[in-house]
Formats: C-alpha cells, structure tokens, sequence
C-alpha cells in the first residue's frame, strides 16, 4: 500500500491516536500523518471528512480536555454550521484520530475501528502477528 493510501488526522499527545499509528505500521502500512492541531482545519475539509464518515459534526465534536462546554456547544441546538466552524477556528475540539483510506473514513475509537479501513493484504498482516481482527460494527 503506498503512502497515500492511508491518512491519519493525529494528535501525538493522545494515546488512542499514537495506538492507532502504531496499529497501522504494524499492518505494514506507512501513512501520510497530518497532525491536525498544528496543521488546523478548513471548513471544506471538515466536511468532506464527515461526508466520508457518515457523520455530523457532534459524533466528532471532542468535549473532555476542551473548551466546548464553556463554549456551549455541548447544546443539541448548536449547528452543524456552528460546529464546524469552532473546530476550524480550535482544531482540539475535533475528536481523534479519524482514518482515511480508500475504503472509507472512521473516527478510530477504539483503535480497532482502524482494521476495516485497511487493505486486504494488512489486515492478513496484523492476523498473522495475532493482532486486532476487524470488529462487527452493528
């Protein structure tokens, strides 16, 4: 799988995103790796990003270790336009690490969600080292 197969939106401060990193290159897979906080968001990008996942803004609005209650977007009324626009303008708030490959987009929590998203040939590759299997997503 070639590098831009596989793309990681990481932060290397939190431990489910370093785990997710490290699941993916033990699958034999080198991602292309945007550390979203110093790179930041585009408002396009975020909802491309959603699009792919099949989720609204609030499934990936991070609240624990951030501003968003304080800022009351916590708030079933916020919108999804509002949301947005509060990760783009404090990418912290964007809960991670979301996955991206060609087929298809997750937010990886737990780290195992990554599985499913990676080729056929890694995923042989982390059963042969007896590592996560893909799980059932009902």
């Amino acid at each position: 799988m070639a590098k831009s197969d596989v793309t990681i939106f990481h932060n290397p401060n939190c431990g489910t995103s370093r785990n997710t990193l490290a699941l993916i290159r033990e699958a034999g897979v080198e991602p292309h790796v945007v550390e979203y906080i110093r790179a930041g968001w585009t408002r396009p990008q975020l909802t491309e990003l959603f699009q792919k996942m099949g989720a609204r803004p609030r499934e990936a609005l991070r609240v624990a270790g951030t501003s968003a209650e304080e800022k009351g977007l916590t708030d079933p009324s916020v919108s999804d336009a509002a949301l947005i626009a509060a990760m783009v303008a404090d990418p912290i708030l964007v809960n991670r690490p979301i996955v991206v490959t060609e087929r298809g987009a997750s937010l990886c929590r737990p780290v195992d969600k990554v599985v499913p998203l990676l080729s056929d040939e890694a995923q042989a590759n982390l059963r042969a080292k007896g590592l996560p299997a893909p799980q059932n997503q009902a």
